[in-house]
């Protein structure tokens, strides 16, 4: 993805470039409103990060001018500390396609930039993964399994999500810490105690167990398991 974050927060930014750069993705940033739409008018951008408080030209101001002067339709997700449904109404009416209240989950900004891109570009059939009864939509970050919601913190959602995508596969345990953490790896034991979080609540209250381990190397998502199942 190459991404515009329009935002004056410098540690946001820095985080929002550490997480995203990682991943391969090319961000360019603005501190203000007025440069954000300067840099969005001038170049072609996957998608647009914005903060609704912002100097110079505030997020509504931004988004009004890039839909009805600039006229462009680059997928907007915009991300405030204002958390009422009427900000969020507001947000969505004058053109952001998304919204995320701060503090937020990097893993879930990512998620929902990924479905905005999608959904811009025609290939909503990919908005929601599946394996056997167990479905996560990308769009919400909702997950379901035989019709029944369950909740996942941002983490066990970030990790479902890379094991959904490589089902039946075999996912390393490498490169699901990495998934969480990037270069920043903790303790293995805490990869061990998320996917224990993530078993319980997509296995244990259902009859068919999809996740599975093979002891010392990964985890796969699958209807049979192929591998030795732990209890962890």
């Amino acid at each position: 993805m190459k991404l515009l974050v329009v935002e004056d927060n410098r540690e946001l930014v820095a985080n929002l470039f550490a997480y995203f750069e990682a991943r391969g993705h090319v961000l360019d940033a603005a501190p203000d409103g007025v440069t954000g739409l300067r840099l969005a008018t001038d170049n072609d951008y996957d998608a647009i990060v914005l903060d609704w408080m912002l100097p110079r030209m505030d997020g509504a101001g931004f988004l009004q001018t890039l839909r009805q002067t600039v006229r462009k339709d680059v997928p907007v997700v915009m991300m405030t500390a204002k958390g009422e449904t009427g900000d969020k109404i507001e947000a969505l009416h004058i053109g952001a396609d998304d919204y995320l209240v701060k503090p937020f989950d990097l893993a879930e900004l990512e998620a929902r930039l990924h479905a905005q891109i999608r959904r811009a570009r025609g290939q909503t059939t990919d908005a929601r993964l599946q394996v056997c009864d167990l479905v996560l939509d990308l769009s919400t970050a909702q997950v379901w399994r035989r019709g029944q919601p369950i909740a996942l913190q941002p983490a066990c959602r970030r990790l479902l999500e890379v094991l959904m995508r490589a089902s039946p596969a075999l996912v390393p345990r490498e490169q699901l810490e990495e998934a969480l953490w990037g270069d920043s790896l903790p303790d293995r034991d805490l990869l061990r105690s998320q996917m224990h979080v993530l078993r319980r609540a997509i296995d244990a209250p259902f009859a068919r167990k999809l996740l599975h381990t093979v002891p010392r190397v990964g985890y796969r998502l699958a209807a049979t398991p192929d591998a030795v199942h732990e209890d962890e």
